[in-house]
């Protein structure tokens, strides 16, 4: 299946900033309630179901001047359907 960017940000950030900007998810995910990302004129409010596949990805990039690291969190479902994962849980400390 192909898939569709819908919306994509990107700017150099403070750690506190972008803590704020992981709580104020982390928050919104506990309550249950719609997350509303926004930058610019676009905006995408998401709806997490209950149960969802939550996966973190370290890359390291060399080659090219400076070494780059990156981390991604990535929180996937199926539009329409809860997950019933029964993968191992991520620790994160």
């Amino acid at each position: 299946m192909p898939e569709e960017t819908i919306f994509a940000t990107e700017s150099v950030e403070s750690r506190e900033s972008i803590a704020t900007s992981l709580r104020t998810v982390a928050d919104k995910l506990e309550a249950g309630e719609p997350v509303t990302l926004a930058a610019g004129e676009e905006s995408v409010s998401l709806s997490v179901p209950p149960r969802a596949t939550f996966g973190v990805q370290v890359e390291r990039e060399t080659g090219s001047g400076t070494e780059e690291r990156s981390v991604e969190f990535e929180i996937e479902w199926d539009v329409g359907a809860d997950a019933d994962g029964t993968e191992t849980s991520l620790s994160i400390e």
